[in-house]
């Protein structure tokens, strides 16, 4: 599937198809340049999730927690400054990605090989107009 957003309110129909696509994915990877939304777009899905924490990048902490409704747990990871595999293992990706919650990783390319069988790619371009593809 292809959306192509114009602004922030556009991409609420983009995140409820994405889950609605996907509802037993627990693992969701976002690709796309810096500046093309990524962060922006997390936000959304895990406000349509009913997160009612501030959703921020983790960009300096990695990881951040928030609770959704049924008080379980989803982890949002950027992993922009991870530079070698061996960090991965140190953060303990398995404890998260194994969980069963939902997990979204932004700059996933350093550990593409230890990402579950199905986890959903989500491909973002653009700044302003952004098209998500997954």
């Amino acid at each position: 599937m292809i959306f192509t957003c114009k602004n922030e309110s556009d991409l609420i129909p983009a995140a409820k198809e994405l889950l609605a696509a996907y509802p037993d994915a627990r693992v969701f990877v976002f690709y796309g340049m810096m500046g093309a939304g990524k962060t922006t777009f997390i936000k959304v899905i895990c406000a349509q999730l009913g997160a009612s924490d501030i959703v921020q990048s983790p960009s300096f902490a990695i990881i951040n927690e928030y609770r959704i409704p049924g008080g379980e747990f989803l982890f949002h990871f950027d992993f922009y400054r991870i530079r070698k595999i061996d960090e991965v293992y140190d953060i303990g990706y398995e404890d998260y990605l194994f969980s069963g919650a939902y997990c979204f990783i932004e700059w996933p390319e350093m550990m593409e090989s230890l990402l579950p069988e199905h986890t959903v790619h989500v491909k973002m371009e653009g700044d302003g107009e952004r098209t998500i593809e997954f």
